[in-house]
């Protein structure tokens, strides 16, 4: 088994695929240092989408190449307020040309409880974390029939979820905070 730590390896993923990076997100919450604050601010009413500008960059260029970027994210009821920090910051994410859209934990069912990078649909990171959420790597998977599993989870769930704009107007009700 491979294991990626963060760092320059992690990060040379998103610069040498060639047509896609998806990922499947499902977590209620994420725990990274460089958010606390973005966090906290966007949590008192003075948003700042500036932590994130390393990489709204590499996803506009990335695009301007050709290449893609795509996530399904997975929520629970009621939002968590990391997810709903996240929903603001896909707007920026959107714009750069991350396409993120959502889809709720019951209609994810059959998809993996897990976190995953796809790459040019042939390599899969399979994510770890820490109990208190904090991202410490990820297994390269390299099985071809794990692959082709993981390839059709991001099918169903592309399928499935739904943009932001949609989901908020769909959902908002259900949301207790509202």
């Amino acid at each position: 088994m491979t294991f990626i730590e963060p760092g320059p390896e992690f990060a040379k993923l998103f610069e040498t695929f060639e047509h896609t990076a998806y990922r499947l997100e499902t977590r209620d919450r994420y725990s990274s240092p460089r958010e606390v604050e973005p966090l906290r601010k966007f949590l008192a009413g003075e948003p700042d989408v500036s932590y994130h500008e390393n990489w709204l960059s590499m996803v506009r260029q990335a695009t301007a190449e050709g290449r893609r970027f795509s996530r399904v994210r997975v929520v629970s009821f009621p939002l968590t307020d990391y997810i709903r920090f996240g929903m603001w910051v896909a707007g920026y994410t959107r714009e750069a040309g991350d396409d993120i859209r959502y889809i709720t934990r019951d209609q994810a069912a059959e998809l993996p409880k897990y976190d995953y990078w796809l790459f040019d649909s042939c390599k899969v990171l399979k994510m770890r974390f820490t109990d208190d959420d904090q991202f410490i790597g990820g297994e390269v998977i390299e099985d071809p029939a794990e692959i082709v599993e993981h390839n059709y989870w991001r099918d169903a769930a592309q399928h499935h979820a739904i943009d932001r704009d949609e989901f908020v107007a769909k959902y908002e009700q259900r949301d207790d905070r509202h």
